[in-house]
């Protein structure tokens, strides 16, 4: 497994892999990786023939700078794991290899991006835009991997990929949960004991949600979740929306659309902790 900073060099070494004909794929993480990443790299290594991942905790797309000093860094960790995982390259650039200069780029995704994480985290998306645009203008990969647990994320990059004409496939991966539901996340490790085993009753609100979806209206499914959370200590939520799995705008009945999805974001102390389920077609 080869560690690689400047774009050139990777740039260099992707070339040498093309020519020879091998396939790249890529993984772009900002680290402390956990096993949602390890499923995303280990499906990237068997569809690929060079699997790359990058390592890099991008500035521009945290509206809360606390959020990013906080942010968990494990690079030595990291690449043990993604070496076992059979990756091939790791790219770890610095900040001023990726901005040399600032970006001033301004993304407009429309609806995509006036919603739910757009709505709470103004300018989010169009540093997650600015980032993995550079990173694919860098790797130039044939498929790239993102988790559907960033569900709003993956419509926007998918948006981007569609705007720059990039030909990459974009591959939607299922979420991967711990053993008791949890979604994984990096800032899992941020929560306490006590918070870690109350940030469950995330997860098992939406699964239960889903299970009495059909008996209920959707502002019924919303307020019945919302409130249930709200009384877990510890637990405050920000938002939680049904929405189109395909425009995410918001939906009144069940019948307004052939696959709803449910997204949440909830303060579980200081940490922030997102998560969503599909409800497919709910027939009251």
């Amino acid at each position: 497994m080869k560690i690689i900073q400047s774009i050139s060099a990777l740039q260099q070494e992707i070339g040498l892999q093309k020519k020879e004909g091998r396939s790249v794929g890529f993984v772009p993480t900002m680290g402390a990786l956990h096993n949602g990443h390890l499923q995303l790299v280990k499906r990237c290594v068997s569809e690929n023939d060079v699997a790359v991942v990058s390592i890099f905790v991008n500035p521009t797309q945290f509206n809360d700078k606390n959020d990013l000093v906080k942010y968990p860094r494990t690079l030595e960790a990291d690449c043990k794991l993604l070496e076992g995982a059979g990756c091939n390259i790791v790219f770890t650039p610095t900040e001023e290899e990726m901005y040399p200069e600032p970006d001033t780029r301004q993304f407009a995704f429309g609806s995509l991006e006036t919603v739910m994480e757009g709505a709470c985290r103004p300018g989010h998306f169009n540093g997650v835009a600015q980032i993995v645009s550079k990173l694919f203008d860098a790797v130039a990969p044939h498929k790239a991997y993102f988790g559907e647990k960033d569900f709003q994320q993956l419509a926007i990059i998918r948006e981007m990929a569609k705007q720059l004409k990039y030909d990459i496939e974009i591959i939607a991966c299922p979420i991967v949960r711990e053993a008791d539901g949890l979604a994984m996340s990096s800032r899992n490790t941020r929560l306490t004991p006590t918070q870690r085993k109350n940030a469950v009753e995330i997860s098992q609100a939406l699964f239960k949600s889903r299970n009495f979806a059909a008996g209920k209206s959707v502002q019924e499914v919303i307020d019945e979740t919302v409130s249930y959370l709200n009384t877990v200590p510890e637990l405050q939520v920000e938002y939680f929306d049904i929405a189109d799995a395909r425009t995410l705008q918001s939906i009144s009945q069940w019948s307004d659309t052939e696959e709803a999805v449910g997204c949440i974001a909830v303060f579980c102390g200081e940490v922030r902790l997102i998560d969503n389920i599909i409800y497919g077609k709910v027939r009251p």
